[in-house]
């Protein structure tokens, strides 16, 4: 059986909510809340802004309910919605230029380099800056494409690509042991 966002939902269940039936709502809630929460969970950081996210999605979904044609499964429209809703927070809580790659990188603090924290990926996730760990969840864990992100962030295709490529050398130089950093460096 599938899980999160891949989950099928029956045209019962959406005909129920359709029409505004609270326990069709609460069983859709039920089936993909957790998914919501997860995926603004990991772009965030913060439980509270997810559980935000989670509530505004909700909200919005069942307002516009009788607009959903089922081109696509049911979970992938509500996924679609998430990130979206999720990138408008990331882009809400900017402080630099939207168009500046350089600046989102230089305003990041250090990477620690403790053994802990190169062994705890989602660690080493939370101290990237929101709009790349965004980049980074959305792309390489939610298969999202460039030309997908450069539609929700409002940018360009490069844009998208220069951010990932940053973060993912910014996650490896920390993930990397320090003898290692050090033999590179003396090669």
């Amino acid at each position: 059986m599938s899980s999160g966002f891949g989950q099928p939902l029956d045209r019962v269940t959406l005909e129920r909510a359709r029409r505004g039936e609270m326990a069709a709502y609460a069983a859709i809630y039920e089936r993909f809340g957790g998914a919501c929460y997860n995926l603004a969970l990991r772009v965030l950081g913060e439980p509270a802004a997810a559980e935000d996210i989670v509530q505004e999605v909700f909200l919005k979904m069942f307002g516009s309910l009788r607009g959903f044609r089922g081109d696509a499964p049911f979970g992938a429209w509500l996924k679609r919605m998430t990130a979206n809703a999720t990138i408008d927070a990331v882009r809400a809580g900017q402080r630099f230029r939207e168009d500046d790659p350089d600046a989102l990188f230089e305003s990041m603090p250090a990477l620690a380099a403790d053994a802990e924290d190169r062994a705890d990926a989602w660690s080493l996730l939370m101290r990237l800056p929101q709009r790349a760990r965004a980049v980074v969840i959305l792309h390489e864990v939610e298969g999202y494409t460039h030309k997908e992100l450069a539609e929700l962030f409002g940018q360009t295709e490069s844009y998208s690509k220069s951010i990932l490529a940053r973060a993912l050398k910014r996650l490896n130089d920390a993930a990397q042991p320090a003898s290692s950093k050090e033999a590179v460096r003396d090669a």
